[in-house]
């Protein structure tokens, strides 16, 4: 696999998770969970960005468990093409069924109840996501899925 940080979030309509790997591109970690308020979320992933210089995007596209898209995708699109506005590297729409329900029983079994650590989840989701991408780079060279305008 190619050496450098990856980035991945879990849209979401209040807050939207985030998580990075290392330097080698091998392990996930989950970060601090942004506000999905208009203002500030794009000079934050801008921030995001410069500190942790991806070189590519993974990002939650939910579709239905029979694999149609769903309604939030198109707000997930647009999230990516604003995204793409602030950097040129790659993004990856990644499946996240059943990330958000992973996360939750991760977080559980750690002794964590989903009230409390709701962001959390949503960070977790995103270390999921990220992990789902890293599998298809090990696996293909690339993730799949990768997002144009």
């Amino acid at each position: 696999m190619k050496p450098g940080r990856r980035i991945a979030f879990d849209f979401g309509d209040v807050r939207i998770g985030v998580a990075v790997t290392d330097a080698s591109g091998s392990l996930a970690t989950p970060l601090r969970f942004l506000q999905n308020s208009e203002e500030s979320l794009i000079s934050e992933i801008s921030l995001l960005y410069d500190e942790y210089k991806p070189i590519y995007t993974a990002i939650g596209f939910p579709s239905h468990l029979s694999g149609s898209e769903s309604q939030k995708s198109k707000s997930v699109a647009e999230f990516a093409a604003r995204i793409s506005a602030v950097n040129e590297n790659p993004i990856y729409l990644i499946d996240e069924r059943l990330t958000t329900v992973s996360a939750s029983r991760t977080l559980r079994e750690a002794g964590l109840n989903s009230k409390s650590s709701k962001g959390e989840i949503d960070s977790m989701a995103a270390v999921a996501i990220l992990d789902s991408a890293l599998n298809q780079e090990r696996i293909q060279g690339e993730p799949m899925n990768r997002y144009t305008k």
